[in-house]
């Protein structure tokens, strides 16, 4: 094991790290958004959106990431249509993760028994007021195992950002293989950075996990 090598190159990956993370970040953030309505749309049976979001959900779901970059970088410049590199990675993501994140809200939410909104409404709440102090608090609690689970796989999913030109952990990996043969080092490198990124999100989500539980929440 050359440890000189691994120290020289150690910046290259704390750099290609910080890509990693920022649109992973922002990804993850939009896919919520995208999961949150696509949720509620759902629950709510509106008519039309929620077949188009079905089919959504679908098609994200069954097709990977790899694939939708592809389409995005490679595709749509065909039709006149050119996303930069960084802008691909944020759509992928966000089309990708939406669907999951959508399926984590919606068994929240149908988790939730109607009685409850029965009975807040009886008390004289509004139908909003019900949803959001009611509904919702409980629903998202019980989702949070599951949105976690998302947010490491959706990180995961970023180790195929190089194929639209960016620098990200997978690149720096390949690059340097391909320039230095050193193997062994330059995954170990891969390894330990994906666990610096990824093992405190697992550590949150359970300690996040059981504070809920022992709150009593999604019980």
């Amino acid at each position: 094991m050359d440890t000189e090598f691994i120290v020289k190159y150690i910046p290259l990956y704390i750099e290609a790290a910080r890509l990693t993370i920022g649109l992973g970040i922002v990804g993850i953030f939009f896919s919520l958004l995208i999961g949150l309505f696509a949720s509620l749309i759902q629950y709510f049976k509106v008519p039309v959106l929620k077949r188009i979001v079905g089919i959504y959900i679908e098609l994200s779901r069954n097709t990977p990431l790899l694939v939708q970059l592809f389409f995005l970088y490679f595709g749509l410049p065909k039709v006149g249509v050119h996303f930069s590199s960084h802008a691909c990675a944020i759509i992928g993501v966000s089309f990708l993760g939406g669907s999951y994140m959508a399926e984590a809200f919606r068994s929240g939410l149908e988790a939730i028994d109607r009685i409850q909104e029965e009975s807040a409404l009886s008390i004289g709440l509004k139908h909003s007021q019900v949803m959001r102090y009611v509904i919702f608090p409980q629903a998202l609690s019980i989702s949070v195992p599951a949105l976690c689970a998302n947010v490491i796989f959706l990180i995961k999913e970023t180790s195929v950002f190089s194929v639209v030109a960016l620098a990200d952990l997978m690149y720096v990996a390949k690059d340097l293989i391909g320039l230095y043969y050193k193997t062994d080092e330059a995954l170990l490198m891969l390894v330990i950075a994906y666990l610096i990124l990824l093992l405190p999100i697992s550590i949150g989500a359970a300690w996040l996990e059981r504070r809920l539980r022992y709150a009593g929440f999604g019980n």
